[in-house]
């Protein structure tokens, strides 16, 4: 909806051929009026992405026997994978061959 700027009556459309504009009972018209084109200009910051290797390794440890080498330490992680009444599983990760597994717990 548009209000006309004279007397801030609501302005109505009107017709012409193929060109359409809108009118006020004043007298005011958009006929004459250009169009403004709105145009956008998205502009993208490129951030650098760091990458994490398994090198740096930020989880707890704890005594574990992983199944694959019998190294008997693991990092671990817990994670809802169940529904919220039921206990988390425990995830671990060996710390000398990388393998993972879980405990349901």
């Amino acid at each position: 909806m548009q209000f006309c700027p004279k007397c801030g009556a609501i302005l109505k459309p009107k017709t012409e051929g193929k060109r359409s504009y809108m009118v006020c009972s004043c007298g005011y018209s958009t006929k004459n009026i250009q169009t403004a084109e709105i145009k956008e200009k998205i502009q993208k910051d490129e951030k650098e992405i760091a990458v994490v290797s398994d090198d740096d390794v930020t989880l707890p440890s704890t005594e574990a026997e992983c199944p694959k080498c019998k190294h008997k330490i693991a990092f671990y992680w817990m994670i809802q994978t169940r529904a919220g009444d039921e206990p988390e599983t425990k995830f671990f990760k060996c710390e000398k061959c990388k393998h993972v597994w879980r405990d349901y717990g």
